[in-house]
């Protein structure tokens, strides 16, 4: 049995057949290609598959993809425009925010939704705000310091 389900990606208008009991993440990565939203744990505890769901930070290993029809769906690689980073993508990369990267995806798509909901975070804050990504390889303090670069960018890029 298959369920059809519409929504955007990206951006972009998305319609498939999909069994019931498919995750986001594997319909993100098996059926769109889209695999910069990486399975790391499958467990929901990792954050490697955070993906934005209707603007808000979502763990895609953890949410059925007919849970969102209808939705938007924003993964990392619709962050950068015409080749042009974001300045969040653009702060991770100029203060060493990854190592091996792979979980710079949801790193950036968490810090993405702080970012919107603070916009000039503190240390504490980002640092609790992170509490449900892990990365393996860094003592957090690049990420840290990229997540608030990256906040003082977007706030010169929308005044």
């Amino acid at each position: 049995m298959t369920v059809e389900i519409s929504l955007k990606v990206n951006g972009k208008p998305v319609a498939a057949s999909v069994a019931p009991r498919t995750l986001l993440v594997d319909f993100l990565r098996r059926e769109l290609q889209l695999t910069g939203t990486h399975v790391g744990c499958d467990t929901s505890q990792c954050g490697a598959c955070v993906v934005h769901f209707n603007g808000r930070s979502a763990k895609s290993c953890s949410m059925l993809a007919v849970q969102a029809d209808g939705g938007e769906i924003t993964t990392v690689e619709g962050l950068a425009n015409d080749g042009q980073l974001h300045p969040m993508q653009e702060a991770f990369r100029e203060h060493h925010g990854l190592q091996c990267g792979f979980c710079t995806p949801g790193m950036l798509m968490s810090a993405l939704d702080l970012v919107r909901r603070h916009p000039d975070p503190d240390e504490a804050t980002v640092r609790h705000w992170l509490e449900g990504n892990i990365c393996r390889c860094t003592g957090y303090q690049n990420i840290v310091t990229s997540i608030r670069a990256g906040a003082r960018a977007m706030a010169r890029t929308s005044s």
